[in-house]
C-alpha cells in the first residue's frame, strides 16, 4: 500500500516541485492550494496525485480537509507544509491586519496542519514525517526580509522543535528545511533592485532551485530521514558561515 503524503502550497513552484519529488519516489500525494484552477489541473499529467482545495487560512477547513484525506485514504503518512507567502511592508507600516495575515498564512497553518496530521498518522507503520518549509529569513539579518515574515517562520521552526521531542516514541519525525534564495514566484514581489541584490550575496552567484529543496524532502520522508528529528536544515550554500 502507498504512502500518503501532504503537500501544502502544491501548485506553487516549491509546492509543484515537492509534488513531484515525492511522486517519483513512490508516494501517493495530497496536494492542498487555494488556487483551484491551479491545483485542480495538475491532475491531468500526474499520476499518484489527488488534489484538495482549501483555506488554509481558516482551521475548520484544515479539520474538514484531514477528515476527508483520512476516510479515503485511511490516514497520512507524511504532512509537508510548503504553503506561504511574503508580505513587504516596511516595519512601521506594517498594518494589524498584514500582521495577522502573515502569521495566519506562514504559521497558523502549519499549526493546525501538524494538528491534525498527527491524528491522521496514528496507527501508521514506520517513521511518519513532518517537513516544514522555513525560511533562511529566520537566522540572516543581513538581508532583505521583513520582520514579521522572519517571525512567523521562527515560530514554525519552534514548533518543529517541540513536536519532534513531543512525538519521538510515537515515531514521529519533525524537521524544518529553511532556504535562502530560491527561485519561485515569491520573486514577483520584490523589486529588481533588492533581487539582484539578494542573488549577489548568494556564493553560487545564482539563486538556488525548487527542485533542490524538494530533493532535501524527498530524502528526509525517505527511509534514510527515519533518525533526523528537531532539526532545521539551513540550505544556503555557505553563505551565512562565520
Amino acid at each position: 500500500m502507498k504512502r500518503i503524503a501532504v503537500v501544502t502550497g502544491a501548485a506553487g513552484g516549491m509546492g509543484r516541485a515537492i509534488v513531484d519529488r515525492l511522486i517519483e519516489d513512490g508516494l501517493h500525494v495530497v496536494g492542498v492550494d487555494l488556487n483551484a484552477p491551479a491545483v485542480l489541473g495538475m491532475s491531468a499529467d500526474l499520476s499518484d496525485f489527488t488534489p484538495e482545495v482549501c483555506d488554509l487560512t481558516d482551521a475548520e477547513a484544515i479539520f474538514d480537509l484531514f477528515d476527508r484525506i483520512t476516510r479515503r485514504f485511511g490516514g497520512v503518512d507524511a504532512l509537508v507544509n510548503n504553503a506561504g507567502t511574503c508580505f513587504m511592508s516596511d516595519f512601521p507600516d506594517i498594518s494589524a491586519d498584514e500582521l495577522d495575515r502573515q502569521m495566519a498564512v506562514n504559521f497558523s497553518s502549519a499549526f493546525h496542519c501538524c494538528q491534525q496530521a498527527v491524528k491522521a498518522m496514528a496507527g501508521r507503520a514506520g517513521v511518519r514525517k513532518i517537513v516544514n518549509i522555513s525560511s533562511n529569513g529566520a537566522y540572516n539579518f543581513d538581508v532583505f526580509d521583513p520582520p514579521h515574515y522572519r517571525a512567523s517562520k521562527a515560530a514554525m521552526d519552534t514548533l518543529t522543535k517541540d513536536l519532534a521531542r513531543r512525538y519521538a516514541r510515537d515515531k514521529i519525525a519533525c524537521n524544518s528545511i529553511a532556504p535562502a534564495m530560491t527561485q519561485t514566484p515569491l520573486f514577483n514581489v520584490l523589486t529588481a533592485e533588492v533581487l539582484d541584490r539578494a542573488i549577489s550575496a548568494m556564493p553560487h552567484g545564482h539563486a538556488m532551485q525548487p527542485e533542490q529543496i524538494a530533493a532535501w524532502v524527498g530524502f528526509l520522508i525517505s527511509p534514510a530521514g527515519d533518525v533526523s528529528s528537531g532539526n532545521v536544515i539551513i540550505l544556503n550554500q555557505g553563505r551565512d558561515v562565520r
